[in-house]
């Protein structure tokens, strides 16, 4: 090896060494209702290998279960995620042969007409028209009154302003359409942004914080991950983004399953793009911090020169994608399914994936110091053995 390459080799690892000192874990979750069991199980994968996040991020679905992990002590956290998906969970008061499709039916249209006793309930209100004057905190079909209950009955708001996870949820300013984030680091969070979070309109009524109403933030930005890449100061990290929409899809053939794949394009993450976009901002950042590395101390300490040098970065952003795989014959009502069966299926399938990820640990490689933002796709057990 010549002196080149043995340089070249010695500031991979030495690079490697300090990002992984200084790296931080961050959870990112996406919202998508009754396929958030799905992130309880890449929580369940991560916490059984001593894996605790520094920071989570969430929207919808995905801030519930980011409170219910940054809301409990660690040792029981996973407890607190089994119990709010065991209260969300639908079981039929009598027996239905799983052939018959009936659970499913019965499951979704239980849910549709009554509710689920711990997250929403009808809105008598909303059925007698869409034109009676119910008021901006209470024009939804459904009251999410009982998720309040159920928050504050199985999260600690107290442990989630000790900042330890950092806990970040996404808002929508009804009056403005722009993105707010509720960061602990920043300011107190409490039960309505939570709520406000998971506020999705027409079902759910906006939620009022300080004075103004919020929705769902999944509206503008369903899977948030700028809000690390825009951090100040930003920090190393390894980025677990879990995504419970699949962006790719076959052509829909009827209309049962264009309401499917429409869904699944409306929410799903635009992660490639966000990654190519991040990837050049953040290879510029490094390459104005090696310029003005290279520049004399006196031309270095000028003010013009300080305000260049402060777009530079030094981190690096590993983002591991764990996309939620397909129930067999799912469809476009899979947000509301919430029967036992399906959440059991997808925390199994959240819990597989991570234990994959996992085991690959593709973040561990040793990675061109220029290179800013690397996305991971863990490989399936199909995929290795067709290799």
């Amino acid at each position: 090896m010549d002196n080149k390459s043995s340089t070249r080799v010695a500031k991979l690892a030495d690079t490697k060494h300090t990002q992984q000192k200084d790296r931080q874990i961050v959870l990112v979750l996406q919202g998508g209702g009754a396929l958030g069991a799905y992130q309880a199980g890449v929580y369940h994968a991560l916490h059984e290998h001593g894996i605790e996040p520094d920071w989570i991020v969430g929207t919808s679905i995905g801030a519930i279960n980011a409170s219910l992990i940054a809301g409990n002590p660690h040792g029981n956290r996973l407890e607190a995620l089994k119990e709010f998906w065991t209260r969300m969970a639908y079981r039929p008061p009598f027996g239905t042969p799983a052939w018959t499709g009936l659970p499913d039916m019965i499951s979704y249209w239980k849910t549709v007409l009554r509710g689920i006793p711990d997250f929403f309930e009808p809105n008598a209100g909303a059925f007698l028209g869409t034109h009676v004057p119910l008021g901006p905190d209470a024009a939804g079909f459904y009251s999410t009154a009982p998720l309040e209950k159920t928050l504050l009955e199985l999260v600690d708001f107290s442990l989630v302003n000790k900042c330890n996870p950092r806990l970040t949820v996404g808002a929508a300013h009804v009056r403005t359409s722009e993105m707010r984030y509720f960061d602990s680091r920043d300011g107190e969070i409490g039960v309505k942004h939570i709520m406000a979070s998971g506020a999705l309109p027409p079902a759910f009524p906006g939620v009022r914080i300080d004075g103004e109403l919020y929705w769902d933030g999944g509206i503008l930005s369903n899977t948030p991950t700028e809000v690390i890449f825009d951090d100040n100061p930003r920090r190393n990290s390894l980025i677990f983004a879990v995504h419970l929409w699949n962006p790719m899809g076959d052509e829909p053939r009827t209309i049962w399953e264009v309401l499917n794949r429409q869904k699944d394009i409306q929410y799903s993450s635009r992660v490639a793009s966000h990654i190519a976009r991040q990837r050049q901002m953040h290879n510029m950042r490094h390459i104005i911090r090696d310029i003005t590395k290279l520049l004399p101390d006196e031309i270095r300490r000028t003010q013009q020169v300080q305000a260049l040098a402060a777009f530079g970065c030094h981190t690096t952003m590993h983002v591991v994608r764990l996309l939620a795989p397909q129930l067999e014959n799912e469809n476009h009502t899979k947000d509301v399914d919430f029967s036992p069966s399906s959440i059991r299926m997808r925390w199994e399938a959240g819990y597989t994936k991570t234990i994959r990820a996992l085991e690959q640990a593709p973040w561990d490689g040793d990675f061109d110091p220029q290179e800013g933002v690397i996305l991971h796709e863990p490989r399936s057990h199909v995929m290795e053995a067709a290799e």
